[in-house]
């Protein structure tokens, strides 16, 4: 293990950090929708000195310590959580849409293209070729981040069609948000259906039931956000292939929204199960964003569907659950900065989690 702090913490770095990024921007993202206009700003404001911060502890990491990335990309219980960084990259994106700057959410967009291609294709065979034994025990929640980091390229596919700088692009980025759509729900019902059947039959100690469940809820949450992006396309950005699947669309919606909505009861029964009943410590940990990151989208979901197929009950959710997402990502930014405080203290009961 290196020495030092700073080298220890990012040769150890969790590769879903980038969920921190996620569950800030959302925060933003859903203060803005609400017209919370300061507040979004300044969450703004951290979730892009996260993404700075993070971007380049990331590529120190590949530099510097190449034998642990390569020790993650292998490990199934953690490979699939560098789609965090997909998703992170996209949600900062589509906030820099409503703030005015498309141009840079499309290279933000591009470059997250890229990187979820590489990810897409040499993920899964670097973890079948690593493989010695059964995957399916390693199987959790953390895989599901890749419907996330899917669904949030169709989000900033249709959310820069307007902008986008050829002609080309605007013509056929509502296709490519369409299909990337798609992709994101047949992935969610593979993945949702592994989950449960390892949640059934395979033991799960409170160590391997964290934050990352969470993310069942919040890949439902995205792929509703994702399809209320293309219901919000209209005129000649919304193409042939959206406008005659608009009622489909907006029909899948309802039903993902709902079992979404169905899983949050589920989660806290799970969190009550992991710490109150099985006594796990309540300390901070990198993966908690993930439990924000589904609340945040949450609101951002039900206030887009709400307002693009007229369905006011969701909208009125949004304006309530606006603030249970804000309390998440307080409580766990404090969380975090207690966690730092103390390791830089050298405080040995609690030192702070960078570890996968």
């Amino acid at each position: 293990m290196p020495q030092g702090l700073c080298r220890r913490a990012i040769a150890t770095l969790d590769p879903g950090y980038f969920a921190w990024v996620m569950a800030t921007g959302i925060i933003s993202v859903g203060a803005d929708l609400l017209g919370y206009r300061l507040l979004s700003q300044v969450v703004l404001g951290v979730t892009a000195a996260a993404f700075v911060a993070l971007t380049l502890a990331y590529a120190a990491r590949m530099v510097w310590f190449r034998s642990f990335v390569r020790q993650s990309l292998r490990d199934p219980t953690t490979a699939m959580a560098y789609f965090t960084v997909v998703a992170g990259t996209d949600v900062l994106g589509v906030r820099l849409v409503m703030a005015g700057h498309p141009l840079v959410a499309f290279g933000l967009g591009v470059a997250a293209a890229v990187l979820w291609l590489i990810l897409t294709y040499g993920l899964p065979w670097s973890i079948v070729a690593a493989a010695r034994r059964p995957v399916l025990a390693e199987i959790n929640g953390t895989w599901l981040v890749w419907v996330v980091a899917t669904q949030s390229l169709s989000i900033i596919a249709a959310a820069v069609t307007p902008d986008a700088p050829s002609a080309w692009l605007r013509s056929d980025l509502p296709a490519v948000a369409v299909c990337l759509w798609g992709l994101g729900v047949m992935l969610y019902l593979i993945f949702i259906v592994i989950i449960f059947l390892r949640l059934l039959l395979i033991e799960v100690t409170p160590a391997e039931m964290g934050p990352a469940y969470w993310i069942a809820m919040g890949a439902t949450a995205i792929s509703v956000r994702a399809a209320a992006g293309i219901l919000a396309l209209h005129g000649p950005h919304a193409g042939v292939l959206v406008s005659s699947l608009r009622p489909f669309v907006v029909g899948l919606s309802v039903v993902l929204w709902a079992f979404g909505t169905w899983w949050i009861p589920l989660l806290v029964l799970l969190g009550i199960w992991r710490y109150v009943l099985r006594c796990y410590p309540r300390t901070y940990e990198p993966r908690l964003w993930n439990v924000v990151f589904p609340l945040g989208m949450y609101t951002v979901a039900s206030w887009t569907l709400g307002q693009t197929a007229g369905l006011g009950f969701m909208a009125a959710v949004a304006r309530v659950w606006v603030w249970v997402g804000f309390a998440a990502w307080v409580a766990v930014l404090g969380l975090m900065a207690v966690a730092l405080v103390r390791s830089l203290r050298g405080h040995r009961g609690a030192p702070i989690e960078f570890g996968s």
